[in-house]
């Protein structure tokens, strides 16, 4: 992006900002469905969740938790812009000398924050619910590497939904199938716990992959093959998503 680009880009993420601080029921709604998972797990069925050589459940069971959160956020991203759309504020944008590219960025870049902050939050409910790390400094700045990315490539595909979806529930409803996948993968128990074709489709789908880098960076432990695994999803996720969106975006225009 230009200078001009990122200035563009900038003044429009301040207008979104500014929006979700009006209705700041946007994060508390994003936070409450994982919080309420936490307390579900934890104290009604983590008393017969036994996992052989996991510590507490909540460090084991917080990443999937924390990739749930974001699932649950980006689905604002989809209504905002589908919003958009609808009040002709993009016909606006277009007859104004600013970059086309910074109207997405500007739902991109709100997105980012909203989630890092709905992440936070969650992780706050989480120490105070017993969560414990020994992770280093730069495990944690890999650990929030590692969600940021996720956090921009399910933005981008919240980017396509706003842009393709013809009703407001259709702008949120892809996000059902993101915040499901976690609990088919190693977010709640080991994936050679379940059925042989569960099994296989669990071991092989994106979040487990996710999942368990996050918990080995949380725990202080080596990481293993599975962020090589988790990067070249989340990247070739992000790649597709953001270019499906950028061609929607310019057959609109």
């Amino acid at each position: 992006m230009t200078a001009h680009a990122l200035a563009d880009a900038g003044a429009l993420t301040g207008r979104s900002l500014r929006h979700v601080l009006r209705s700041p029921d946007t994060i508390i709604t994003t936070v409450v469905t994982p919080v309420a998972l936490m307390l579900l797990f934890v104290y009604v069925l983590g008393g017969a969740i036994r996992i052989a050589g996991a510590g507490a459940y909540i460090d084991y069971m917080l990443p999937g938790i924390l990739l749930i959160t974001v699932a649950s956020g980006v689905a604002y991203t989809a209504y905002r812009l589908f919003l958009d759309r609808q009040s002709g504020i993009f016909e606006r944008f277009r007859s104004m000398p600013i970059a086309r590219s910074s109207a997405l960025w500007a739902h991109v870049l709100t997105s980012m924050l909203a989630n890092l902050v709905s992440v936070a939050v969650v992780v706050g409910v989480a120490l105070l619910m017993g969560f414990r790390t020994s992770a280093s400094f730069g495990a944690w700045l890999g650990a929030v590497g590692i969600i940021a990315l996720f956090t921009l490539a399910l933005t981008w595909i919240a980017v396509v939904a706003g842009l393709t979806a013809r009703s407001v529930d259709g702008a949120s409803a892809f996000s059902y199938p993101l915040i499901f996948l976690p609990f088919v993968s190693s977010a709640f128990v080991p994936t050679d716990s379940m059925p042989g074709p569960v099994a296989w489709f669990a071991q092989h789908q994106p979040v487990t992959a996710i999942v368990d880098t996050l918990r080995a960076l949380f725990a202080g432990e080596p990481i293993g093959a599975e962020i090589w695994v988790a990067l070249a999803w989340l990247l070739a996720i992000l790649v597709l998503a953001a270019g499906a969106a950028t061609l929607l975006s310019r057959r609109r225009s």
